[in-house]
């Protein structure tokens, strides 16, 4: 088993979501969050002064997935999170040991 974490634009959400439902891969947990890559933020004039946006708003998209699934998945989730331009985000994959069904306490891959 592995766990797909994506950090993406929060405007490309919904098109994540639709590409992995479409596919299969309903089963997912946003979090809002605030993050800054190699371009370290923005900066911006308001009302005459310039200011600087240090962390922009993204989303953190987290799907546990068959270690089959791993590179169908990502693929997925970069086709659709992809824009071209700087900030479009990243993907990490990360082992994942073990899960559990709170409700009936089965344990392993059968749960996802």
């Amino acid at each position: 088993m592995k766990m797909v974490v994506a950090i993406i634009r929060d405007s490309q959400l919904e098109a994540v979501k639709l590409a992995l439902d479409e596919h299969g891969y309903g089963s997912i947990t946003v979090t809002d969050a605030r993050g800054r890559g190699e371009q370290r933020g923005l900066r911006q004039q308001y009302r005459g002064a310039e200011y600087e946006i240090d962390l922009l708003p993204r989303i953190r998209v987290e799907v546990a997935v068959h270690a089959t699934a791993v590179e169908r998945v990502v693929d997925l989730i970069c086709e659709a999170a992809r824009t071209g331009e700087p900030g479009d985000g990243k993907v990490f994959v990360f082992p994942l040991d073990d899960a559990v069904r709170v409700r009936t306490g089965e344990r392993g891959e059968g749960v996802l």
